[in-house]
């Protein structure tokens, strides 16, 4: 399931954008330790694709997307 989020990112020297934090539904701030990849890539588990920033947070590997000018995180449904 697609959860669509707030990001703080900045763009580095060479033009790529790069994700600092991500701002959850109660405006807690998770902050991105590390980005260790990126590419174009598809959400296998939300459906979708677009750049996706494999991400350290908390000390768990996430997937951070980058769709259509939007950020989402893939999240379990709760169902």
């Amino acid at each position: 399931m697609k959860k669509y989020v707030k990001v703080n990112a900045t763009f580095d020297c060479d033009g790529n954008l790069m994700p600092k934090y991500i701002c959850w539904d109660d405006e807690k701030k998770f902050p991105i330790d590390k980005i260790t990849d990126v590419r174009y890539a598809a959400s296998l588990k939300a459906g979708g694709a677009g750049i996706r920033y494999t991400c350290m947070i908390l000390g768990k590997e996430k997937y951070l997307f980058f769709e259509e000018n939007r950020w989402l995180v893939e999240v379990k449904d709760s169902a």
